[in-house]
């Protein structure tokens, strides 16, 4: 899963998977209830340290009940549909985006369909594939080259969502974040491959 930067905290979550008796624990939510009482048990932390703790045990537990369609579902308090996560609304982040569908474009109505169709099915907002502007691109470093492509790594200006704001109705982002890049020959006539390949790479943050 995804941790902080406290060591401390990061700690206290692995000991409370490593503690997890999987006979007892048998499903994600009575696992979820269990590491949440292990770090408030925990002496070594803070009061905030534990907070934190329990705010990126949360947003793995969301992770998982989308992944695994899983829980009992809550009804979002803006868009009053049926939702699994606890901490945003899914439906509500996959309308944002297709309310701003029109405001972006890659200048290819196949990139522009496949981001968008990836969007749609979107179930945590710090796995959302977006087009990058080149200007939002900095500090661009050439690294390698690599079959037909050549490979660089930026640092994006804007940086990637990272959570939904329940109060704003909005997704929040991070700030700058490095990306990787890829130079394609020809991608003004991009193919069913590459396609694939990118379809590929997403499934794979998902399931990472």
């Amino acid at each position: 899963m995804s941790l902080g930067e406290n060591k401390l905290i990061n700690n206290a979550i692995n000991r409370s998977y490593a503690l997890i008796d999987y006979n007892i624990y048998d499903d994600i939510h009575k696992r979820n209830e269990f590491q949440k009482q292990t770090i408030l048990d925990d002496k070594s932390l803070t009061e905030n340290e534990k907070s934190e703790a329990i705010k990126l045990l949360t947003k793995n537990y969301d992770l998982n009940k989308l992944l695994f369609n899983s829980g009992t579902k809550r009804i979002c308090e803006n868009c009053n549909q049926k939702c699994l996560a606890t901490t945003y609304c899914d439906i509500c982040v996959r309308n944002y985006l297709k309310a701003n569908f029109s405001n972006w474009t890659s200048g290819n109505d196949i990139i522009d369909n496949l981001i968008q169709e990836c969007q749609m099915k979107t179930i945590v907002p710090y796995l959302i594939p977006e087009w990058i502007p080149y200007n939002n691109l900095q500090n661009i470093e050439y690294l390698t080259k690599g079959g037909f492509s050549e490979i660089y790594i930026a640092g994006w200006i804007d940086g990637c969502f990272i959570e939904w704001d329940s109060k704003e109705q909005q997704l929040k982002r991070f700030g700058i974040h490095d990306v990787v890049l890829k130079r394609l020959e020809n991608v003004e006539n991009a193919n069913q491959s590459w396609i694939e390949e990118v379809c590929n790479l997403n499934t794979k943050k998902v399931n990472k």
